[in-house]
C-alpha cells in the first residue's frame, strides 16, 4: 500500500510518498480503509521532533514510527479479536496520535474511533478527531462549561477554535472570540455573539471579564486569564518559554487554570459525531489536497493561518 513515510527529523521535505506493507489486524483493533486525512499542528511538531521533549516518547534520534498522521475516516475492513464496538463496513473516524493514519489502510484501536452520522463526508469527519476532541475536552472536560456561562475563546478562526465556537454555542455559552480582522465575519458565521480583532484591540489590555477563558492561540499570560476568567484552559503555545511561565506562575496561584493534551475515547467521538448530525457543529474545510501533496498540506498549516481545517484525499 502508499504511505506517507519520513525516516529522519525534518520539515515536509523529508516526507515521501513510499510502498509499505499493508498492516495486519491486532486484537482489539480495527483495520480501516482510509478515505481522509486531515492536517494538525501535532503532524508537524511530530515530523519536527520537537519540542525536544517529545522525543522522548517518539524516538531520540530518528522516528520510531515511518508513517506519519492521526486523523481519519475511512470504511472497516476487518475486525481483530475483542472488537465488539464496530463490524466490517463501518464508516468511521478518529486519530492515532502514534502516526500511521497517512495511509491507505490503517490499524487503530476500537477505543479511537467513532461512528461516522449519516449524510457526513469522509473529508469532514476525517477533520474531527484531534481538533474536535480538543475543542469539545477544553470546554466540557477541562472547562466544566455550563449552560448560560460566558467563554472568551482566543484563536477561534482556526481548526480548534472554530470548533470550540460552535461547540460552546451548542451547550447554551454566550461567545466572544478573538481572531485576525479578516476572519470576524467567519467566526460571527458560525455563531460567535461579538469577534474581537486582535490586530485592532490589544487583547492583553482587554478589560471584559468572563466565567471561561479557552486559549487555543497560545499567546495569553498568566496575568490575562486572571484579569479575563474565573477559570481557565490553555490549549496551545507559541513558545516554550511562554508556555512554561504560564504553568509555572498557576502553580503558584489558586486561580484553576489547565493545560491538557485531548485523548481519543468512543464516547467523545460519538458526541462530536451527535453534533455534526444535529446540524450543529460543522467543520469548514478550507482546502482539499491529494494525498499525494500531504507534505504541501502540512507546511500549509505550519504557516499558522488556516481558516477552519485543512483535509487530504485517497484515490478510491
Amino acid at each position: 500500500m502508499k504511505a506517507i513515510t519520513k525516516q529522519k527529523y525534518g520539515g515536509p521535505e523529508v516526507l515521501q510518498l513510499s510502498e509499505v506493507a499493508k498492516p495486519t489486524v491486532k486484537e482489539n483493533h480495527v483495520l480501516i480503509k482510509v478515505i481522509a486525512n486531515s492536517a494538525n499542528p501535532a503532524d508537524w511538531h511530530i515530523l519536527r521532533g520537537k519540542p525536544y521533549f517529545a522525543r522522548l516518547t517518539f524516538g531520540l534520534i530518528n522516528p520510531k514510527h515511518n508513517v506519519l498522521g492521526a486523523d481519519f475516516a475511512g470504511i472497516v475492513e476487518e475486525v481483530g479479536e475483542g472488537v465488539s464496538k464496530f463490524k466490517v463496513g463501518d464508516r468511521v473516524f478518529g486519530e492515532m496520535l502514534d502516526g500511521g493514519a497517512f495511509a491507505e489502510y490503517a490499524c487503530a484501536p476500537e477505543n479511537v474511533c467513532g461512528l461516522m452520522p449519516e449524510g457526513a463526508t469522509y473529508s469532514e469527519m476525517a477533520c474531527m478527531p484531534i481538533a474536535g476532541l480538543t475543542a469539545l475536552q477544553a470546554l466540557l472536560t477541562h472547562g466544566k462549561l455550563k449552560e448560560g456561562e460566558s467563554v472568551f475563546i482566543n484563536g477561534s478562526s482556526g481548526g480548534v477554535g472554530h470548533f470550540a465556537v460552535q461547540i460552546a454555542k451548542a451547550y447554551g455559552a454566550h461567545v466572544t472570540a478573538v481572531c485576525s480582522s479578516r476572519n470576524v465575519d467567519f467566526v460571527k458565521s458560525i455563531g460567535a455573539d461579538s469577534v474581537l480583532a486582535y490586530n485592532k484591540e490589544n487583547i492583553h489590555q482587554h478589560n471584559g471579564t468572563y466565567d471561561l477563558v479557552i486559549d487555543t492561540n497560545g499567546n495569553l499570560t498568566f496575568s490575562d486569564y486572571k484579569r479575563l476568567g474565573k477559570r481557565g484552559v490553555m490549549v496551545g503555545f507559541t513558545t516554550m518559554k511562554q508556555m512554561m511561565s504560564v504553568i509555572i506562575r498557576s502553580g503558584f496561584s489558586k486561580f484553576p487554570l489547565t493545560q491538557f493534551t485531548a485523548e481519543a475515547n468512543n464516547e467523545d467521538l460519538n458526541m462530536l459525531a451527535d453534533l455534526v448530525k444535529e446540524g450543529k457543529l460543522k467543520p469548514h474545510i478550507e482546502k482539499t489536497y491529494p494525498a499525494a501533496k500531504i507534505p504541501e498540506a502540512i507546511g500549509y498549516i505550519e504557516s499558522m493561518r488556516t481558516r477552519g481545517k485543512v483535509a487530504m484525499l485517497w484515490k478510491n
